[in-house]
């Protein structure tokens, strides 16, 4: 089917939207943050053309396009039908390159950058096939699936043959749980009340609105200053009410000690999780934190910059997580990705995806629908992050209903952004950022 085909131009740009000007993002660490991403288009020799993007926070996003650059040589030329028939090898071509690999190993810009370029391949295969990325997911055999993905250093935890036989095991059954997503949707939970520079009118308002919506988990950021979390943590438990969930996250602001501490200090908010409560390299601190605060029924969760599988193997090992948080952009891709749902379910941890950056939420809920469908066949106790901001920007914007996303059918990753976004917001020179310089 793919026989001719091949990539014949990788081109990225550095797009930017302004967010932090309205504290949109704003957590205890990152202040000021403008969502950003480095964004990928592969041509072909058949006019098809693939589209994939990694998230950033503004400052850095050209250190990543510059890296994808440096990794054109990996992939122009390449046929198409070579890349998809044995995708595990490639996908080990493109981290192991013997000179650039010395810059990470996967990890860091390195990763963010082959987790554009794996992303923009996935939708092109997805486009070939004529289907949305969770649906092509779904319909790869269990053998062709697990192909995809690199085994090296997590065979200590899951084999390729126990990865098969899991997903053959899950077969039964398949065809309803896809028919009960496309009418029901997956549950989210709201991130857009609780940025940590909003006004406290701000954030009542928001409650009211999400709640309104149907919504009924709501997460908002803490870690600056603890009496000013209290009071924030009870004005959004007496906005939301006793039933509802509340999460709260500090973007890795504590040492393990005062994580500990600061928690019991709000574990009369009854928080569903902690989410990345000290280092997102430091295991045996999340291990820590997470035995002490399970006296007081809180969860830890963590993983939106945990930077490859191996990372997250030892987090799960060690019960350092209870909800694993990866994330769309910032390992590998989707090949990666797969292998740390395998583990998580092996292992009987939660999955409950990062979002809400440039492109996150339409690109993880493919990747939730294919594991509640194929993998774990569960969505008790899960949710997808949703926030609503800079989704207008894609042709095949995520669909809420009723709290839940709803699964797309248009073929892709669902990322690909207009052309007058993309002339607007590339920076430096576009539209807006014209605009702010000389205002």
């Amino acid at each position: 089917m793919y026989e001719d085909i091949s990539i014949t131009q990788i081109t990225v740009k550095d797009l930017r939207f302004p967010t932090s000007l309205q504290h949109d993002g704003s957590d205890a660490m990152h202040t000021n943050p403008d969502y950003s991403c480095a964004y990928v288009l592969l041509e072909t020799n058949n006019n098809q053309k693939g589209y994939g993007l990694t998230f950033t926070l503004g400052k850095g996003t050209e250190v990543v396009t510059c890296c994808i650059k440096a990794m054109e040589g990996l992939i122009v030329g390449r046929k198409v039908k070579d890349i998809f028939e044995h995708f595990g090898n490639f996908w080990r071509t493109l981290t192991s390159d013997s000179q650039m690999r010395w810059i990470g190993p996967e990890k860091g810009v390195i990763h963010l950058a082959t987790a554009a370029i794996i992303n923009a391949l996935w939708d092109l295969w997805a486009r070939l096939e004529g289907k949305p990325v969770w649906k092509l997911l779904v319909d790869l055999p269990p053998e062709k699936l697990v192909s995809v993905i690199d085994f090296r250093y997590i065979t200590d935890v899951i084999t390729r043959e126990e990865a098969i036989q899991m997903l053959k095991n899950r077969e039964e059954g398949k065809a309803n749980r896809e028919k009960e997503l496309l009418e029901n949707g997956y549950p989210a939970y709201t991130t857009q009340v609780g940025w940590i520079g909003y006004s406290t009118d701000k954030v009542k308002s928001l409650c009211k609105e999400y709640l309104n919506k149907g919504f009924t988990a709501f997460k908002i950021k803490v870690g600056q200053n603890l009496e000013e979390d209290r009071k924030r943590c009870a004005m959004v438990r007496e906005c939301i009410g006793d039933t509802n969930v509340l999460m709260v996250d500090a973007n890795q602001v504590w040492d393990v000690n005062e994580a500990i501490e600061w928690m019991k200090n709000l574990a009369e908010f009854k928080p569903l999780w902690i989410e990345e409560p000290t280092s997102p390299d430091d295991i045996l601190g999340h291990a820590t934190i997470a035995k002490e605060l399970k006296n007081y029924n809180i969860g830890v969760a963590t993983g939106e910059m945990c930077c490859n599988r191996v990372m997250f193997k030892q987090l799960l090992q060690a019960k350092a997580i209870e909800y694993c948080q990866i994330d769309s952009a910032r390992i590998g891709g989707i090949n990666e990705i797969l292998a740390v749902y395998l583990m998580a379910e092996k292992l009987k941890v939660k999955v409950c995806p990062h979002a809400g950056g440039i492109g996150l939420c339409e690109m993880v809920q493919h990747l939730q629908f294919w594991d509640f469908i194929s993998l774990s066949g569960s969505k008790e106790g899960k949710y997808i992050e949703y926030v609503d901001q800079q989704h207008e920007h894609f042709k095949v914007p995520v669909v809420i209903q009723s709290a839940a996303y709803i699964p797309p059918l248009e073929p892709g990753y669902s990322v690909e952004i207009f052309p007058d976004t993309m002339r607007k917001h590339e920076f430096p020179n576009g539209e807006i950022w014209k605009n702010i310089r000389t205002s």
